[in-house]
């Protein structure tokens, strides 16, 4: 099929957008700030200049995919809460609609993430398997005997939430001790933060635990954290392959050895999933707002979407 797709990736930090061809390939793209601090109307209208911009570009469009964190009606098209974006009930796929006269589809970030992660990614062709997208929160998707694992209320894969030290640090969500409260990308930044080391991002901390101990420690812990709730999701699920994917997977073997190990040390009478890192990074959840507007535009087929593609 001819032509391209608007995509968006909304996060907390930035506004990832690309028109995507049908062969997964990106003519235009542009990263903003997501003006979090101006309000909710500021990010709803900055995503709505955004997709405009980029439909004006020369060819058909075929369509929008906008994806966004929080708790998402995707057959409604209505984004119902975002505590990272500060808005409910924004109705964005009809203000989309309205905006360009084209389909438009609104759904989960990380579910979004999980959909490029089994279509062209590593989980793909893999019945059993927990796509853990670390950046600044934590969430997961779950296919099970080959299947999406939705949840009765979509919300199966917050494991962000999943309590790693029952007394431990209050998390916004109203519990103590979520795994988001020690190993998102955001919580290593502040934790780095709290304890007397510079302001820096999770990136900045990891470049440093060679030789800060307190960056060291703040890691340590986060990994920890990761191995506890990982275990759990294992002993549950029994996945036959975990992905990390999302900002922090840039980390690559600082992350990946360690949380290898760190499963495998709590995994002790069975065998342990295989873990790797997304091939897809984090261009994940953009990835998937592109399939899900060319699904809707009647694109079937994403076999030519492989990692030199999807580019």
């Amino acid at each position: 099929m001819n032509g391209v797709v608007v995509a968006v990736d909304v996060g907390g930090t930035s506004i990832k957008a690309a028109l995507i061809d049908a062969d997964g390939v990106s003519r235009r793209g542009s990263v903003l700030p997501t003006p979090v601090a101006d309000g909710a109307d500021a990010v709803v209208s900055a995503i709505r200049s955004t997709v405009r911009d980029l439909a004006r570009a020369d060819g058909p469009v075929a369509g929008v995919g906008v994806v966004v964190p929080g708790d998402v009606d995707a057959e409604a098209g209505v984004a119902r809460f975002s505590a990272n974006l500060g808005w409910r009930d924004v109705p964005l796929r009809a203000l989309l609609r309205d905006d360009l006269g084209l389909p438009a589809v609104l759904d989960h970030d990380v579910r979004a993430a999980g959909l490029a992660e089994r279509t062209i990614g590593l989980a793909r062709a893999r019945d059993d398997c927990l796509v853990a997208v670390i950046g600044t929160g934590i969430a997961g998707v779950i296919t099970s005997a080959g299947r999406h694992v939705p949840g009765a209320r979509s919300l199966a894969g917050e494991l962000g939430h999943v309590a790693v030290w029952p007394d431990g640090d209050a998390c916004p969500c109203g519990q103590r001790g979520c795994l988001e409260r020690y190993a998102s990308a955001a919580a290593i930044a502040r934790r780095y933060a709290e304890r007397g080391g510079e302001r820096l991002d999770a990136a900045g901390v990891v470049a440093r635990i060679g030789h800060d101990p307190v960056a060291a420690a703040v890691w340590s812990e986060a990994l920890e954290a990761l191995g506890i709730a990982l275990a759990a999701c294992t002993m549950l699920l029994d996945p036959e392959l975990i992905v990390l994917g999302g900002g922090l997977a840039a980390a690559g073997d600082a992350l990946l050895g360690p949380v290898r190990a760190a499963l495998a040390s709590r995994v002790i009478w069975r065998a342990v999933p295989a873990v790797e890192l997304s091939t897809l990074g984090s261009r994940a959840g953009l990835l998937g707002s592109a399939i899900l507007a060319w699904q809707a535009a009647g694109v079937t087929d994403f076999d030519g979407w492989t990692r030199e593609g999807a580019r």
